[in-house]
């Protein structure tokens, strides 16, 4: 019964069964939205949160259970009635159309037309969407294309296109993951404001500090089942971690077991107009480098230019000592250089071929014969390299855009170790997995150190850096401002070197 003050719950799903053909997606789920809330949920790759999204949005039906709209069943048979019931997602990767404008975009579906001509009133869609814009603290301009915008603007469109379907929950799935430091801060703005006008946000990811910065509550689901629901302020991250994955993650940095070796890479001098200048790196046998800084910084850009994609216009790269000329990627491999990029999607995969297809891409001159490609070789090969990094997976014709984000990664590390490298640069290698996966890339990480690699690793994440780094350099506006060693590097120490006002000398470099 409710209230003379209203539902207790804006959303609630009860006992929320989901199955397709030999997968539980979802089992005896239950959630609880209350009006003007933010509620985080949070779970691994796999647990049945993109399932959950899809049942709420009307994309699938469930098989059991019961959907609760401010307290009366409901039943969501499409999209189109999730919307007209005033459900919106923004997800991760923003679905928008690149060439078409932000109003377009925003009112895409149910445009202002005529009563008389039918004909779509473009100057008051305009007027709205800056409206709409306005109300969420941005002055982005309606006629822009889509495609111009940054990722963060284009969340900021995909808010504003939620507003403009009168939307009292709002879905967000992991909007943070592809922003900057002060793009979130923006994001959090926007999301509290939201929240301010009654407006209740379901708020996925895998990051702590969007939970602590937005959440008053928390559910978590583990392996397609509903675990439990906290008040944020009540459970602490061991707790949490624990009903995520089942176990203690008392460590999630391997204990260091590499010998720091001879040297393998160093640079001296290296610069590229506009991007960085006088960069002076080494790294050895058996090390982690980490390479941090704010974004922005020239951190991915250094990497790049090391191995080829975007050549350095000065100073020099030296491979075992002896100068090495790298003007392409091709060269970088051929030298033993492995490079896996920060965008695994776009970058470092091919969403639509097979787990086997994409670890092998890059050795197929080794299987491929005058008439024939060895496919028992090249099976053989690349089951040895999945089950090295322990990827996930019903078998490896599995096609790769449909594993987890950690997964994902795995499949990466293990199609850069097909081609035998000696280096290996890691730009962000957990950005965007959940718990259990990043101590998993770690030990990964940590096993290849131990066996002779050496790593460099580009993180934004402070604990990341501290925890698997043997050496930290630490880059601001295209240079380097510090090296730190592992002993006494502090999140202090790498923060005011990242914002120094002025730069001091580099260490003397190792040989």
């Amino acid at each position: 019964m409710q209230s003379a003050e209203g539902p207790k719950f804006v959303l609630e799903l009860k006992g929320i069964h989901k199955r397709f053909p030999g997968v539980r997606a979802l089992q005896d789920v239950h959630f609880q939205l209350r009006p003007g809330e933010i509620h985080a949920l949070m779970g691994e790759n796999g647990a049945g949160k993109s399932t959950f999204i899809k049942i709420i949005t009307g994309v699938h039906q469930p098989d059991e259970g019961e959907i609760l709209l401010n307290g009366e069943p409901v039943s969501i048979h499409n999209p189109k009635d999730s919307q007209h019931r005033g459900i919106a997602a923004i997800y991760q990767h923003v679905t928008c159309y690149p060439d078409l404008s932000v109003t377009e975009n925003i009112f895409i579906g149910h445009e202002t037309v005529s009563p008389l001509t039918r004909a779509i009133q473009w100057k008051s869609m305009h007027e709205e969407a800056r409206k709409l814009l306005a109300e969420l603290g941005s002055d982005i301009d309606p006629r822009t294309e889509m495609g111009a915008l940054s990722v963060a603007q284009q969340q900021i469109v995909e808010i504003a296109k939620a507003l403009s379907t009168k939307a009292r929950i709002v879905i967000m799935d992991e909007p943070t993951a592809a922003l900057t430091k002060r793009e979130s801060e923006e994001l959090y703005r926007i999301t509290l404001k939201l929240r301010d006008s009654g407006v209740s946000v379901i708020f996925i990811s895998h990051r702590f500090e969007d939970m602590y910065r937005l959440a008053s509550r928390v559910t978590v689901f583990r392996d397609s089942q509903y675990i439990g629901s906290w008040d944020v302020d009540k459970i602490t991250n061991d707790d949490l971690i624990m009903a995520m994955v089942g176990r203690e993650i008392t460590q999630l940095f391997p204990e260091k077991r590499a010998e720091i070796g001879a040297e393998l890479l160093r640079v001296e001098n290296l610069g590229k107009v506009g991007l960085f200048s006088g960069i002076n790196l080494t790294l050895h046998q058996g090390e982690i480098l980490g390479l941090t800084g704010l974004v922005g910084a020239g951190r991915s850009e250094v990497c790049q230019s090391i191995f080829g994609i975007l050549p350095a216009d000065a100073g020099t790269i030296y491979l075992k000592g002896q100068p090495v000329r790298i003007n392409r990627p091709s060269d970088a491999i051929a030298l033993g250089i492995g490079y896996l990029p920060e965008d695994r999607q776009k970058q470092g995969l091919v969403l639509s071929w097979g787990i086997g297809k994409n670890i092998s891409l890059p050795m197929i001159d080794e299987f491929a014969g005058t008439w024939w490609l060895d496919e028992k070789k090249e099976g053989s090969v690349v089951r040895d390299l999945a089950d090295f990094v322990k990827v996930k997976a019903g078998g490896i014709e599995t096609e790769a855009g449909t594993l987890s984000g950690g997964n994902q990664q795995k499949v990466i590390v293990a199609k850069l170790l097909g081609t035998k490298p000696k280096v290996i640069i890691i730009d962000e290698p957990t950005k965007g997995v959940d718990v259990g996966a990043k101590a998993a890339i770690h030990e990964i990480m940590g096993e290849l150190a131990s066996q002779g690699f050496g790593i460099i690793m580009v993180s934004s994440e402070m604990p990341e850096v501290l925890g698997m780094s043997d050496r930290i350099a630490v880059m601001r506006e295209g240079r380097i401002s510090a090296i730190l060693d592992r002993d006494e590097a502090t999140q202090e120490k790498i923060l005011e070197a990242a914002m120094a006002a002025n730069y001091h000398a580099q260490e003397p470099l190792r040989g």
